[in-house]
């Protein structure tokens, strides 16, 4: 059962309809301050400058380009923020030795060896190439009809961008073919080379390698598969102006998509910035809901889907099972978990010393709740703390004789 919410927009926008997930999606900070600026540390306790496309690797680091900074920076799992790539001099190299700054990086995708691969929407289009261990290296691709947009990657390591009003196909042995789209500006299904688009965008991949167009001249969902017939499965056609609306197929409407992924399930994820700020969803059916964020409204809120604001979301990815999203106005990434629950944090986490309290070594950003018991059966809750340092000392104001045990939840 979904809960449907009906808002009359301002400023002559169209009636939209916006249709909630019932997953219990709940919406945290990760890692950011809120404050732009360049700084390295851990959750809260960083800044970015406008941190924009946003990929995960299989050991669940997070890669960020930090528009602003013009650097790419790296975020592991327990939410440590370094610099990976950019502020060095060279146009090619390694880390921190390389120039991202005069053309940046638009869109970014990992491939199956946790290779980065960028694209540099400016006047010279590069595909960058960016290695685990941080080697920096680009192809030029200015011969193309147009610039750079958005980059896929499949199973087997094939790099897939979007340019003009093609989608290229660039293979693991260096071959560069049109995988789909004639070059015209227009809107036509079918195969290959005998269809249209009207400037391709975000694009993403599958785990059966359908590849996903945000066809946004069009406002249109297209899908490829690996047979090249192009399909339209969402958005209408006949009003691209109009708002967003959530929906079935042609019922949904798309105003704009900054950054698409794919999950396990077969759901493809959007990052929608203008009007408001959302992030949406649409299943294998084609049936298109919000999980996070207003069409509407712009903001700074965590909490449950429906009540959590975003300021122009530019890109998304999934990882360690939840959805990161680099919410570009608020300076901050964002986490979206699906039902969340508190989790027991483990003995290897907790630290106890000649005082009466505990040692809990964390996520900073993230709320933990302490609580006691003088038998291990019955607990209660002595604390709700938000970590500001890791390892982060804990002491009970009120100790009594006797035996007292502590344990920590980690809060979703």
């Amino acid at each position: 059962m979904a809960v449907l919410a009906a808002v009359m927009a301002s400023f002559g926008w169209h009636a939209h309809a916006q249709t909630y997930d019932t997953n219990n999606e709940v919406v945290q900070t990760f890692a950011g301050s809120g404050f732009s600026g360049y700084l390295d540390g851990v959750g809260q306790l960083t800044m970015f400058n406008n941190p924009n496309a946003i990929v995960a690797d299989s050991h669940s680091n997070l890669f960020v380009w930090d528009s602003g900074n013009y650097r790419i920076r790296k975020i592991a799992p327990d939410g440590t923020v370094t610099t990976f790539a950019g502020g060095g001099g060279n146009a090619q190299g390694t880390g921190t030795n390389v120039n991202l700054t005069t053309y940046g990086i638009g869109s970014m995708t990992v491939d199956k060896n946790n290779t980065i691969w960028a694209t540099t929407p400016g006047i010279v289009d590069y595909l960058y190439k960016i290695t685990a261990g941080a080697v920096v290296t680009y192809t030029n691709f200015s011969s193309f009809s147009g610039i750079l947009m958005g980059v896929c990657s499949d199973s087997a390591g094939n790099i897939y961008v979007s340019s003009g009003n093609k989608i290229y196909r660039y293979a693991t042995n260096t071959v560069l073919s049109v995988f789909a789209g004639s070059g015209n500006s227009g809107y036509a299904d079918g195969n290959g080379i005998f269809t249209a688009f009207n400037s391709p965008a975000a694009l993403a991949t599958d785990s059966a390698d359908n590849i996903y167009v945000w066809d946004s001249g069009n406002h249109l969902i297209r899908k490829i598969d690996q047979t090249q017939n192009v399909t339209t499965i969402a958005g209408n056609y006949g009003s691209p102006y109009a708002h967003n609306t959530d929906g079935t197929g042609t019922n949904a409407v798309f105003y704009s998509i900054s950054q698409m992924c794919v999950d396990g399930s077969g759901n493809v994820i959007f990052a929608s910035g203008v009007p408001g700020s959302s992030i949406r969803k649409m299943n294998v059916l084609s049936n298109v809901v919000t999980m996070a964020g207003s069409f509407t409204q712009t903001g700074y809120t965590n909490g449950a889907g429906n009540l959590a604001l975003f300021s122009n979301p530019s890109g998304l990815c999934l990882s360690q099972g939840s959805i990161f999203v680099a919410d570009t106005g608020n300076q901050r990434i964002r986490q979206i978990s699906f039902n969340p629950q508190p989790q027991v944090v483990s003995g290897a986490n907790l630290g106890i010393g000649t005082f009466a309290g505990i040692t809990i070594s964390g996520v900073v950003g993230r709320t933990y709740q302490i609580q006691s018991s003088p038998d291990l059966s019955t607990w209660t809750t002595r604390a709700t703390v938000l970590l500001t340092s890791s390892p982060y000392l804990w002491i009970d104001q009120n100790p009594i004789a006797g035996n007292k045990f502590y344990q920590a939840l980690l809060l979703p």
